[in-house]
């Protein structure tokens, strides 16, 4: 499924394994953040084979106009849990907002570990 919209120009379509790979650029950039972590066993099952398209650890959902991002992620020993997802969140927001010119609705972090 891909992100939708028109514009002046004409119509715009941007998949959502791209919104996937820019997200995983914005959030490394993020301090705190050391890697990203499938979610569940199923999802490290796919990543080991790499039978899926998706980025390791990020999901994205597109409905009409807007985004739903979920997040895995292990964040560095010694950091702020609350202060790094927080972080993450507004930036991946605004990037991701300014990237496709669409909403994003909903920004979930899971946080599976701590990582040095």
């Amino acid at each position: 499924m891909s992100v939708k919209t028109n514009n002046i120009y004409g119509r715009i379509s941007i998949s959502e394994k791209t919104i996937a790979r820019y997200v995983s650029h914005v959030a490394m950039d993020c301090y705190g953040i050391v890697e990203f972590t499938p979610r569940n066993i199923i999802d490290s099952a796919i990543s080991f084979l790499r039978f899926g398209h998706e980025v390791k650890g990020i999901k994205v959902h597109a409905y009409g106009d807007r985004i739903y991002i979920d997040l895995s992620v292990i964040v560095k020993y010694g950091v702020s849990i609350k202060a790094v997802v927080e972080a993450l969140k507004e930036s991946v927001k605004y990037k991701v907002e300014r990237f496709t010119g669409m909403i994003v609705d909903t920004i979930n972090v899971k946080v599976m570990g701590v990582k040095q």
